[in-house]
């Protein structure tokens, strides 16, 4: 099995940036970002390909960025011009292959991100 640690969640003021990281146990065919908010199902954030292709929900294209480091089995997102509505905990994914929440095998422990207004 993998296992997926997150780190670099916290509190920053709209417009800020954050960066999260995710390293896993074991190389993966592809890794991804989901979020979650009480009483809302997890949601599709970003994720990355073995190919390196990657894939953006609408609502954070051109502001996060998603990358990895095959040579340290690590992810990380990028957030830039972060908005209260980013405010989620947020879940590294993997394997990961689509958007679906239920395509996932293993998930990362949360990071909570929270953006002041």
């Amino acid at each position: 099995q993998v296992q997926l640690v997150e780190s670099g969640g916290g509190l920053v003021q709209a417009g800020g940036s954050l960066r999260l990281s995710c390293a896993a146990s074991a190389r993966t065919f592809g890794m991804g970002w989901f979020r979650e908010t009480p009483g809302k199902e997890r949601e599709f954030v970003a994720g990355i390909m073995w190919s390196s292709n990657t894939d953006y929900a609408d609502s954070v294209k051109g502001r996060f960025t998603i990358s990895r480091d095959n040579a340290k089995n690590t992810v990380y997102l990028q957030m830039n011009s972060l908005k209260p509505e980013d405010t989620a905990v947020y879940y590294c994914a993997a394997p990961y292959s689509g958007r679906r929440p239920n395509s996932v095998n293993y998930w990362g422990q949360g990071t909570q991100v929270t953006v002041s207004s």
